[in-house]
């Protein structure tokens, strides 16, 4: 592969010094050209005299060199500035933001009447993350929210999506008082989004609620929690209903499902062989029955704002689904009707009831009796619940059928569809590799997915509710090579142009949300899987634009032309010129 900067770059080096020429390096037959790295402000410690200037520039192009030689290897430039996907490419009204979950940001876990989480029981007990981590105070937005909104301002963010935690606002669900603080932290969130122009879109519930709800009755296993859940979407649309315009009522329940009640590696850790080892829980029944309460929740609130509340407010309610494109792992018309059946025990499952008022026909012909029914008044208000459809969008991976071929236990059960996902077809993986085991670069998958809801739901209004990409883990990865982001850059790129070509073909598609705004608390994965445009000091929770806030800053100016200058950090160049 011939990995080169944009040529672009090398005009800088003539500002600095009109007489030089680019510099260069080959590597394994990769010319990389560097520029000199602009002004230079010498700090106290490198003001001795000529030798140690002469040291600092060194140390400066070494880094350099270090920072892109490194990237080769996972975040090097492969993309070129000419023909780059534009904001001008795009609608006029086109939303573009970014997007963060309660839990995995906010913090203050147990401050000013909060409750404990679902999650929170979860990491206490079992422990989430490396070593244990989990979100107690994550990125401590709930101290920093100013600072972030700005941070957001400086972008040049038109939305930002946020949730409310469920405990943070009715810490004991029905079964207690509203938390007048948790009411007025949101508050002072939207209030500031809106003083900024950044249109605040709202998601009810994003994996968190309180605990209690947990030990009283067994959340979303039991129909109570509908009721639970109704309550809070109506405190949510009295409190802030006059300024939110945009609100997700439920984020990936088909998620939710697999990872809590199939799997068992998120709360409540349900789960059955062979899917996993879990103290309680059945993998082939409950996702069905959290499923249906899940959706029968969301169209229960979305009746109650759209006959009390939509036409003083204003606003639109959505659902949003995690969704892969499945692509045929061969060409076999078995593997053609599994990428298919894919579709449909996924995408169908989370859209078809809110949209039509009931399953897909072909998961009623595979679960029989197994599949809950939605009775008449249920079909009734669940058609047409949904304003938008939401579309988490990552990765592609391959579907293969299990009903004429080997597979692995797990996947050869009606709770899967009879079909297995594997992103690897004779030994070449589908896509570049991240951090997330079923996540891989497959550009093609955006335009592929987006079309499918676009056929399949008669163009819904969409929003491109996230999508983000992680770099793959390295063993002591550098603050410099996580800066210098390059792979995320090219990522974002190539998923806006295959994003752009599906609006051009008729696509009614409103927003893009970027996953994720900083590096935050990625649930069971810690801290160590990075999606920020912004990275998170540990310690002292600065905030660091990476190299792609930079690239997303411009884009959204639609400057044509973006310097991308690596990034060296003081620290850095102080180690290198101690060397």
């Amino acid at each position: 592969m011939n990995a080169r900067l944009p040529d672009s770059y090398t005009s800088l080096i003539s500002i600095v010094n009109p007489n030089s020429k680019p510099q260069t390096h080959d590597n394994n037959n990769t010319k990389l050209v560097f520029p000199l790295l602009g002004s230079i402000r010498l700090t106290h410690q490198l003001r001795m005299g000529i030798n140690s200037v002469a040291i600092y520039l060194l140390s400066i192009i070494f880094a350099s060199f270090s920072i892109l030689d490194a990237s080769n290897n996972g975040n090097g430039p492969r993309f070129s500035q000419e023909n780059p996907i534009k904001r001008s490419d795009f609608p006029p009204g086109f939303l573009f933001g970014a997007a963060t979950a309660a839990y995995q940001v906010e913090g203050a876990y147990l401050e000013d009447g909060k409750s404990i989480s679902n999650w929170d029981e979860f990491c206490h007990s079992k422990g989430c993350g490396e070593n244990g981590e989990n979100g107690d105070i994550a990125d401590n937005h709930y101290h920093l929210y100013m600072k972030d909104i700005e941070m957001m301002h400086s972008l040049g963010l038109k939305a930002y999506r946020f949730s409310i935690s469920w405990s943070r606002i009715l810490p004991r669900g029905r079964f207690g008082e509203v938390n007048p603080l948790g009411i007025m932290f949101y508050n002072k969130i939207i209030d500031n989004l809106i003083l900024k122009g950044i249109e605040p879109f709202v998601t009810i519930h994003h994996e968190d609620f309180p605990q209690e709800l947990e030990d009283r009755y067994g959340s979303w296993l039991d129909p109570q929690m509908q009721d639970d859940f109704v309550h809070f979407a109506e405190t949510c649309f009295k409190s802030f209903g006059d300024r939110v315009k945009y609100w997700v009522t439920i984020n990936e329940p088909n998620l939710v499902t697999e990872m809590g009640y199939e799997k068992g590696t998120y709360p409540p850790n349900h789960c059955s062989q062979p899917f996993g080892n879990c103290l309680s829980g059945n993998s082939d029944i409950e996702p069905l029955l959290v499923m249906h309460n899940m959706l029968l929740a969301h169209g229960k609130a979305a009746k109650i704002y759209h006959e009390q509340f939509q036409l003083k407010q204003g606003g639109l309610t959505g659902l949003v689904a995690h969704c892969f494109m499945y692509e045929p792992f061969t060409n076999t018309e078995l593997d053609r009707e599994a990428a298919k059946r894919a579709l449909i025990f996924n995408i169908g499952w989370s859209f078809d009831p809110p949209i039509f008022g009931d399953y897909p026909q072909e998961m009623h012909e595979y679960h029989g009796n197994g599949l809950p029914k939605f009775s008449p008044e249920e079909k009734e208000f669940m058609k047409n619940s949904i304003d938008f459809i939401g579309i988490n969008h990552y990765s592609a991976i391959y579907a293969k059928d299990c009903t004429n071929s080997t597979c692995l236990e797990s996947s050869n059960r009606v709770i899967k569809g009879f079909l297995e996902i594997t992103a690897e077809r004779d030994g070449v993986l589908i896509g570049d590799p991240t951090s997330m085991p079923r996540f891989f670069v497959v550009p093609r998958g955006m335009k592929e997915i987006v079309d499918y809801v676009k056929n399949r739901y008669n163009n819904t209004p969409m929003f491109i509710t996230e999508n983000g990409y992680s770099s793959p883990n390295v063993e002591n990865v550098s603050v410099e090579e996580i800066l210098n982001d390059y792979k995320r850059i090219e990522f974002h790129q190539a998923y806006l142009a295959s994003l752009a070509e599906s609006i051009r073909n008729g696509a009614d598609v409103r927003g893009y949300f970027l996953w994720s705004l900083m590096d935050n608390y990625e649930w069971t994965y810690g801290y160590n899987v990075r999606f920020g445009l912004h990275y998170v000091d540990r310690k002292t929770f600065d905030r660091i634009p990476k190299l792609s806030a930079k690239w997303y800053q411009n884009f959204l100016k639609n400057n044509t032309f973006i310097d991308l200058t690596p990034i060296t950090t003081p620290e850095s160049v102080l180690q290198q010129a101690d060397i």
